[in-house]
C-alpha cells in the first residue's frame, strides 16, 4: 500500500542479508486473508514486547474496525521516523529480515510468506506522536493492538490521492463501512482544498455515504 513519498530516510537503516524466517514458516494458513492477518499479528506482537510506539495501518486496520473481512494485500504498521532502526533491529532479533527499498518512506519484511511494511511517513506526512497517540486499542484475529483511528485511516487513504494516483473505487468501500467511526469534519479540515481529496468527498456526497456539507 502507497502512502508516500520523499521523506529522508531514516538514519542508520541498511539494508541487510538473508535472516532466518520465525520458527513455523512452513506453516501457513490456508488462505490470503489468515495469512495477512497471522503476519500482522506476529509483527504486532514483536513491536509490542520491544515496547516501540506503533499503529496497524493500511487494510488490516480497516478489518479490525469492521470493515472488509477479505484482505489481499500487504500489513502496514506506522512508526516513529526517529524509532525506525531500532524497530527495525527488533524485527532482526525476531528472526525476520528487514528489507530497505528505494522509497524512502518505509523498510519491508516478511512474515508467514506475507510482505510487512513498516511506515514512518503515511500520506507524504511524518509519522508523528499525535497521529499514533490518537490509535485506539482493538482486537487484530484476538490480539490487541493500536490501530490507527478509522479518522486518521480515512485522511491518510484521501490526502494519498494524487494525478498519478487516483483509485477511488478502492477506497470507497472503506469510507462505506467505516463512515459512523468517522470525523467527516476533521476529515475535511484536514484536506483543505486540495482537489482529489474534495472530488472524492463530493462523490460520497451524491452516493449518500455522508452528508454534504450545510451552507451557512
Amino acid at each position: 500500500m502507497r502512502h508516500g513519498q520523499g521523506a529522508a530516510q531514516a538514519p542508520g537503516l541498511q539494508a541487510t542479508g538473508q535472516d532466518p524466517e520465525p520458527a513455523g514458516r512452513e506453516q501457513l494458513p490456508p488462505d490470503r486473508t489468515q495469512a495477512i492477518l497471522e503476519a500482522a499479528k506476529q509483527v504486532g506482537a514483536i513491536l509490542k514486547r520491544a515496547g516501540h510506539k506503533f499503529a496497524l495501518a493500511g487494510s488490516v486496520a480497516v478489518y479490525a474496525h469492521g470493515g472488509s473481512g477479505t484482505l489481499q494485500h500487504d500489513a502496514d504498521f506506522c512508526v516513529l521516523p526517529e524509532d525506525a532502526e531500532a524497530v527495525a533491529g527488533s524485527l532482526r532479533s525476531a528472526g525476520l529480515t528487514v528489507r530497505v527499498p528505494p522509497e524512502d518512506w518505509l523498510v519491508k519484511t516478511t512474515c508467514f510468506d506475507q510482505d510487512v511494511d513498516i511506515i514512518f511517513e503515511l500520506a507524504r506526512q511524518p509519522v508523528t506522536v499525535d497521529l499514533l497517540a490518537r490509535a485506539e486499542e482493538l482486537s487484530v484475529d484476538s490480539v490487541h493492538m493500536p490501530v490507527l483511528s478509522a479518522t486518521d485511516l480515512l485522511v491518510s487513504l484521501s490526502t494519498a490521492f494524487s494525478e498519478h494516483h487516483c483509485d477511488f473505487g478502492a477506497v470507497l468501500p472503506v469510507a462505506r463501512s467505516l463512515r459512523e467511526k468517522v470525523d467527516w469534519a476533521d476529515v475535511r479540515r484536514r484536506c483543505g482544498d486540495e482537489p482529489m481529496p474534495a472530488a472524492f468527498l463530493y462523490l460520497l456526497e451524491r452516493l449518500d455515504v455522508i452528508d454534504p456539507v450545510q451552507e451557512q
